[in-house]
């Protein structure tokens, strides 16, 4: 076709991509028909298939990129079954593994909602509706987290990135130079604080943003997997004795291999006694807080200078859902806000609007807040606790039903995750040599292994103190006693079938 051709475009117009209105109906139709069905058996299907790459991709359409089309009701049907025969079900009632919610079904309509409209979440002119239900949702959240009102937020993709709003914004609002035109060499070496047991997005803001890895000053946990607060202090005044410039300490609601608490109301005051910022990491664990028996640790985030959350862990959103909450609002707007010309945003009418792109990363940004949002409204808050609090009470179920197996023993239980391995009965003593407890780590390691690939249900691991642990959470709104009590009955009969051929071996080895 002859790009300046005008009569060669047809009238009316055809784009190989549009529906009519009938197509539509019919392929989506058949599509909810074919969700709806999965929803109804997926408690029957194995949580995953032991496949390889190359059986997967053997799935596939063979060949290149199509010359031509093909009918949508037909790709849709075809992308279903792809699906439901090759995927890990994360909404599984015996997926127990990494901290991923099981999805509401509404959540999976207003994804289909929000994609239709398609609304560009960066400027209110773009999306005014849509900016406005995100603006409700954030205060939602804070509402539910006991965080101030009138907060700033927004919504990312998830928990790194939600981290790495607030630590931007505490390397703006805390640094004592003009950081965004000077950048880090003005002034003195900006450093961090966090546990040992932070998850690794803070190794990745340091590194990203200009500190180095090594400004970051890792503290020590107590027992309960916390942070030392005295380390905490003493790190703090001898960093500032030495010239350094700390500005930003980590707390974590729920960490992510035992879910343990930092003593997070004792940290915020450290940090208003330094003036330092003080971020939590409730990407996990925060949304515990409105539980009326919450931890009283976990009332500390109300005084966090920022928060992450993910809604899609413990408010069961679909993918990809984070959120930051910042306690000044204009600390996003110090950190983030550039205005070129060729946006123009004005308020002629005098209103305030909110755009979301001078508060973030992203300056084309997808609706995600409307499965959020839709979610919140749906349960309420006191369906929202309630299924929390059931996750809680099935992960204390699970510890349970552990400590009665006898080849079973049980290490943790904070909030929803449990964690645990198999011992076997004649090596359940405390005179282990360190060969025997190295055996221990690779039992264990083995009947991951297995359990993962076998489909019946699905862990993920710790690490403690030297000992390879089997770790079960659970955010599954789908999880039932029954399933908590077969896990322990699976991973027993995996530890005895393990334990049966590797033991010959191992003690021929070690005798």
């Amino acid at each position: 076709m002859n790009l300046q051709d005008r009569a060669s475009i047809p009238i009316p117009r055809r784009a190989a991509m549009e529906m009519n209105p009938e197509e539509f109906r019919r392929a989506g139709h058949a599509t909810v028909d074919a969700i709806a069905d999965f929803f109804a058996g997926l408690k029957e299907r194995p949580v995953t298939r032991s496949e390889k790459p190359s059986q997967i991709r053997a799935a596939l359409p063979s060949g290149g990129l199509p010359a031509s089309g093909s009918s949508a009701e037909a790709l849709l049907e075809d992308a279903a079954r792809l699906l439901f025969e090759h995927s890990l079900f994360n909404g599984h009632p015996r997926f127990f593994g990494y901290i991923t919610s099981s999805a509401t079904p509404i959540g999976a309509l207003a994804d289909l909602l929000a994609g239709s409209v398609n609304p560009n979440c960066g400027g209110w002119t773009l999306s005014p509706i849509a900016s406005e239900i995100e603006r409700q949702t954030i205060a939602w959240i804070a509402e539910l987290l006991s965080y101030p009102a009138g907060c700033g937020g927004l919504l990312v993709s998830g928990g790194n990135m939600a981290n790495f709003v607030g630590f931007l914004a505490a390397r703006r609002a805390r640094a004592s130079w003009d950081i965004r035109a000077g950048g880090l060499r003005p002034g003195p070496q900006l450093t961090v604080y966090a546990s040992a047991e932070t998850h690794t997005w803070i190794q990745k803001a340091a590194d990203l943003f200009g500190l180095g890895t090594s400004s970051v000053r890792w503290i020590g946990v107590d027992r309960q997997r916390r942070i030392d607060l005295a380390e905490l202090e003493r790190r703090i005044t001898a960093d500032k004795a030495e010239g350094r410039a700390p500005f930003l300490v980590v707390g974590t609601a729920g960490t992510v291999e035992v879910g343990a608490i930092d003593p997070l109301p004792a940290m915020a005051e450290i940090c208003r006694r330094h003036g330092l910022w003080f971020h939590v990491d409730g990407a996990y664990g925060a949304p515990a807080v409105c539980l009326p028996d919450a931890p009283a640790d976990l009332k500390g985030l109300a005084s966090a200078d920022s928060v992450a959350i993910d809604p899609h862990k413990w408010l069961y959103a679909p993918l990809e859902a984070g959120c930051t909450l910042v306690r000044e609002p204009r600390h996003l707007a110090d950190a983030f806000s550039f205005r070129p010309e060729y946006y123009h945003f004005e308020n002629a009418d005098g209103e305030e609007r909110v755009n979301f792109y001078e508060l973030g990363f992203q300056n084309s940004r997808g609706f995600r807040a409307l499965k959020v949002w839709l979610g919140l409204r749906q349960s309420g808050r006191e369906g929202l606790a309630r299924s929390i609090a059931d996750d809680c009470a099935l992960a204390r179920a699970l510890f349970d039903a552990v400590e009665r197996a006898e080849e079973l023993e049980a290490k943790s239980c904070s909030l929803s995750i449990t964690t645990f391995r198999c011992v076997p009965k004649d090596l359940r003593r405390s005179d282990r040599s360190e060969s025997e407890n190295s055996y221990l780590n690779d039992l264990n390691a083995e009947v991951l292994n297995r359990l993962q690939a076998g489909g019946e249900a699905f862990v993920s691991n710790a690490v403690v103190d030297g000992e390879f642990l089997l770790r079960a959470c659970i955010v599954n709104f789908r999880t039932a006693l029954a399933d908590v009590e077969a896990l322990a009955s699976i991973v027993a009969r995996l530890g005895r079938e393990v334990d049966g051929e590797k033991r010959p071996r191992a003690a021929g080895a070690a005798g």
